[in-house]
């Protein structure tokens, strides 16, 4: 989609990846972050927008990756404020359903069109492209967005009605932080035993135990490198949502439930900025690993 503009509002981890690849693929983008650092990192590329207002001005499509409910209600202020009915925003963000249904009628009051587009994949897939997006709400919509979709994902599946692509982004999310967990246990489980970590990657990688989750954070837990594709401090916030939405439900998640704990004390073993991968210094210790 070179001849188009895409606005990106929020660019750590996921959002920058996501600007690096759509200007690669020829897109023009404006994008805006408040944590200055960020945005200082891609102004060189042309990229400066000094407001969320203005990195919606002249966009065919608006895409918001933000790490909070507040980040949320500030940038359906900044979109209002812009003037720019008509425009479709797509959320990629992990956050409640009613925080979004809260902005989807607070924009749609301004003639902005809002879609829950929830990302699969960590902040190192992103760099490669290989994201999912799970996109809901309007079809129309959906469909003026899925240019700049393919411009920095791999797939994008529509879900039908607004709110479905975070339902099953929880799905997901759910297993991946018991797969997570699983994977730290495999591998603690096979080092105490003497075996090489490269071996374990790549044997286990082979067989009928992989998993998606496994093949990227193995690798880490292998070298204890957590530099982070997820923040455990961030995933935190991912847990509590994934809680509430099945309790909401009444359906009960044991192995879940069983993982949360590990990622408790990795953030309160001072680790809570590094890679969710990290679980696995947690299992280490508890079994006298000596790496």
């Amino acid at each position: 989609m070179a001849s188009s503009t895409v606005g990106i509002i929020g660019l750590g981890i996921m959002g920058g990846a996501i600007a690096r690849n759509l200007l690669a693929a020829g897109t023009s983008v404006r994008g805006y972050d408040v944590d200055a650092a960020r945005f200082d990192a891609l102004q060189p590329r042309g990229i400066a927008a000094r407001s969320a207002a203005e990195a919606a001005q002249g966009a065919d499509v608006v895409l918001t990756s933000l790490p909070s409910i507040a980040a949320l209600d500030a940038t359906v202020a900044g979109l209002l404020a812009a003037n720019v009915a008509g425009l479709v925003v797509a959320e990629l963000s992990t956050l409640p359903i009613e925080a979004k249904e809260k902005a989807h009628a607070q924009l749609a009051a301004g003639g902005i069109t809002l879609l829950d587009c929830p990302l699969s994949g960590t902040g190192a897939q992103a760099v490669t492209r290989d994201l999912a997006v799970y996109a809901s709400g309007e079809r129309a919509a959906y469909d003026r967005a899925a240019p700049a979709f393919a411009g920095f994902a791999r797939a994008s599946h529509y879900l039908g009605a607004f709110g479905n692509g975070s339902k099953m982004k929880f799905v997901a999310n759910l297993l991946v932080a018991v797969h997570n967990v699983a994977s730290a246990e495999a591998m603690v489980l096979g080092m105490k035993a003497g075996l090489d970590p490269d071996a374990i990657v790549a044997v286990i990688a082979s067989g009928a135990g992989t998993s998606r989750v496994f093949e990227l954070r193995a690798p880490l837990m292998a070298k204890g490198d957590y530099a982070p594709t997820m923040k455990i401090d961030i995933w935190q916030k991912d847990m509590a949502i994934i809680a509430e939405f099945a309790k909401s439900l009444g359906v009960p998640i044991p192995t879940f439930s069983a993982s949360a704990p590990l990622y408790d004390a990795a953030q309160q073993a001072g680790l809570g900025g590094k890679d969710t991968a990290a679980v696995a210094e947690i299992i280490a210790a508890r079994a006298d690993l000596k790496r």
